[in-house]
């Protein structure tokens, strides 16, 4: 599957619409964005049940200001609408695959029960 560039008008339907979402937030004028994306791309080819996405924080200000993106590139993992994993910085190939295979293995129902828990100690 190709890498999907997100906009404001397909940012929220691409992340409800799929299980597994991995958004490159870059920019045109950033070198470790510019070094990453080969690798990026590479992987995203040999995973097509995952949806790699791209938000340019140039053009897509808005969400880049939503998800409080304070340094590119920063890479954010979204699995059932929940952000597993947000974290700036370039990663190596092995390193991306690694952290891809682990939040594939994530049981999303104890981190909804996690969260569910986190959010009753809040409120009491």
């Amino acid at each position: 599957m190709a890498v999907v560039e997100l906009t404001g008008e397909n940012f929220e339907s691409t992340i409800t619409e799929n299980p597994f979402v991995i958004v490159d937030f870059w920019a045109p004028w950033c070198g470790p964005c510019r070094s990453f994306a080969p690798v990026y791309d590479k992987v995203s080819a040999d995973h097509e049940d995952i949806v790699f996405a791209k938000v340019n924080t140039e053009d897509e200000q808005q969400i880049a200001a939503h998800f409080q993106i304070r340094s590119i590139p920063t890479l954010m993992i979204f699995r059932d609408q929940i952000i597993i994993f947000s974290q700036p910085g370039a990663l190596p190939e092995g390193s991306f695959r690694d952290l891809l295979a682990k939040a594939g293995e994530l049981d999303m129902d104890k981190v909804r029960a996690d969260i569910a828990k986190q959010q009753d100690s809040q409120s009491a």
